[in-house]
């Protein structure tokens, strides 16, 4: 019998040592540097110092994470995938001119074909910038789904349902049928859920988002909704509805913790209490709100309410990226411009909305968002022997106000490694690229 110097390891499917750990989990310790973990079944198994995981795993795979910082995957909790398709199509406008003349006219041409390819794309941009799951809402999202898998990313997709004909489904009867259709084919998928998706309140009547809020919650499926965006929307909900965008939903039984309202730029008080009523959440998208000069968002209010608040990109035609360093970067210096305050969403509040906040937003709490015992590894390796990464006093102020995507090493997926050493393992970028080329020829201006 072996001695207690000689007991035999578990065995793990990976082992990634020697970086300084990043838990974001309260009940662990939240820095371990050299910190070590080891997953095993898709799932995180153990944390702690490197000595002690050495002591206790083996693995057929070894990371080496000297001179890195390790954490979470970041979690993309709004975009349009497909819409990298369509990057610099149509620049510097207001929104409803950007969509009305440029964006839907463009998304009339679209097929599925083309969505799985910018889709493709899109998963590529994300894995190579740290991003390990996103939510979208577009057209053709089958396809978005089937991208997503291809791809072995994490995915919260949505067909966008509004009442007039879509150039994905047609009429508004088939779009609500071709959704339930999503919920059933995905039910159960490790990697991908289906949400419930009506595109916003200006282009969905009340009987819709009503149709729409009964099958989300039938299903146990979010609902999710572009809302408030702007003061132009306000005033235009208030003169066909008679109240304000949050009140209206309020009014049709719509608000509820199932619900995730995207941009909520445009708020008053009002608004704001009762989103933290019902337990909406939100997802704030600086860097597009800006481009579209929709206005800023009342992130801080909304959280000293107790609202869970999300980050996201938005789709490539209106940020034009799909980095969320940069979305860091931008939410937690536009706030303090925007409030004269400096003390106003430090970095790890921000580092949060990207991580934590997002897993709870999307309905992966408790699952994804922290390195701890249990949680499906989700898992970014940052590489911080970089001349702007050097020195290291606070590894979370580097990873919002200093580290960019091309500073992420290696990323895994449910315990797959999906990029390792800056290389993509699941995509063929050379493939993608002649695709989207081919799409700009045929589509461009």
């Amino acid at each position: 019998m072996p001695g207690p110097e000689q007991a035999v390891k578990k065995k793990a499917d990976i082992l990634i040592l020697n970086g300084v750990v990043l838990t974001l989990d309260a009940e662990l310790e939240q820095r371990i540097d050299s910190g070590a973990i080891a997953v095993l079944d898709g799932k995180i198994d153990a944390v702690g110092p490197t000595n002690k995981i050495m002591t206790s795993y083996c693995a057929p795979k070894v990371i080496d994470a000297s001179g890195c910082v390790v954490l979470p995957g970041l979690i993309n909790s709004h975009t349009h995938a497909a819409m990298t398709l369509f990057r610099g199509l149509a620049d510097d406008l207001p929104l409803m001119d950007w969509l009305n003349e440029h964006i839907f006219p463009a998304e009339a041409r679209l097929t599925e074909e083309w969505v799985y390819w910018g889709t493709m794309l899109a998963c590529a941009e994300m894995i190579l910038s740290g991003t390990t799951t996103f939510c979208d809402m577009y057209l053709f999202e089958h396809k978005v789904a089937e991208a997503a898998k291809d791809a072995g990313m994490r995915a919260l997709v949505g067909e966008v349902l509004y009442d007039f004909p879509s150039p994905s489904y047609g009429p508004i009867e088939n779009g609500l049928k071709h959704t339930e259709l999503l919920i059933e084919k995905w039910r159960g998928d490790p990697l991908v859920r289906i949400a419930v998706e009506p595109h916003a309140l200006y282009t969905c009547s009340p009987k819709l988002l009503q149709q729409c809020c009964e099958i989300a919650r039938r299903n146990q499926a979010p609902l999710i909704i572009h809302l408030s965006e702007t003061e132009a929307e306000v005033r235009q909900i208030v003169e066909r509805y008679g109240s304000r965008p949050v009140p209206h939903l309020a009014n049709l039984g719509i608000l509820g913790p199932g619900l995730i309202a995207d941009h909520c730029v445009a708020l008053d008080e009002n608004d704001i209490s009762l989103l933290a009523a019902n337990d909406v959440k939100v997802v704030h998208n600086p860097e597009s709100n800006m481009k579209l000069a929709s206005g800023i968002a009342p992130v801080p209010r909304l959280l000293d309410s107790g609202i869970t608040v999300a980050l996201g990109t938005d789709g490539c035609a209106s940020n034009n990226n799909l980095d969320m360093f940069g979305e860091m970067d931008t939410c937690a210096k536009l706030h303090k411009a925007a409030t004269l305050d400096p003390t106003v969403l430090p970095a790890e509040t921000v580092l949060q909305m990207a991580t934590v906040n997002g897993a709870a937003a999307l309905g992966w709490e408790g699952r994804l968002g922290r390195i701890a015992p249990g949680m499906l590894a989700d898992i970014i390796i940052v590489d911080f022997a970089k001349p702007h990464l050097t020195p290291m006093y606070n590894p979370i102020s580097h990873l919002v106000y200093a580290a960019g995507a091309a500073d992420v090493r290696t990323s895994l997926i449910g315990g797959r490694i999906v990029m390792e050493d800056r290389k993509l393992l699941t995509l063929d970028l050379g493939e993608i690229f002649a695709h989207a080329r081919e799409f700009a020829k045929q589509n461009g201006k």
